[in-house]
């Protein structure tokens, strides 16, 4: 399996999850998760190698997205949504009937996150990235990416235990 194959197995997944959390709508989240990967292919003599290709893939994901929401208008109608009950597509039968009320609770949680709270969390949790690639990815600091992330997650594991 050659190297470009390779990055694509192991990143597809994670940017379609991002793009499927993001609009819930699994059609939507597999033609931007293609763009993507056609945005990087036409334009990799660009990327210069001072962040990790995973981040600089989700930033492709994260302007196409932006890009998505304005010619969409989809931002008014995103919170009722990601209210919806998740889309057979994403998850087989097995994995439908393990899902607990939980992990609904959780992703409904984390949707109600105000920005930039919300894309820390997704980019730390779906994504995978590290503090500092989150930080790039939205021009926030480090530091500032690691204290929230850790200050949100504290919230939802309070909010949990009220419940």
């Amino acid at each position: 399996m050659d190297a470009l194959e390779q990055i694509y197995r192991e990143l597809q997944p994670k940017i379609y999850a991002y793009f499927y959390i993001k609009t819930s709508n699994s059609a939507i989240a597999e033609d931007l998760t293609q763009d993507v990967f056609y945005e990087a292919a036409k334009s990799i003599h660009t990327y210069r190698g001072e962040a990790a290709l995973s981040t600089w893939l989700f930033h492709i994901a994260n302007n196409l997205l932006k890009k998505h929401y304005r010619k969409k208008s989809y931002e008014k109608s995103l919170a009722s949504k990601m209210e919806a009950q998740p889309s057979i597509t994403l998850f087989t039968t097995e994995q439908l009937i393990e899902l607990k009320d939980e992990s609904k609770r959780l992703l409904s949680k984390i949707e109600q996150l105000g920005p930039p709270f919300k894309d820390i969390v997704l980019l730390r949790i779906i994504g995978e990235l590290s503090f500092k690639e989150i930080g790039e990815l939205l021009e926030l600091s480090e530091n500032y990416v690691r204290v929230n992330f850790h200050r949100q997650k504290i919230k939802l594991q309070r909010e949990e235990e009220l419940l």
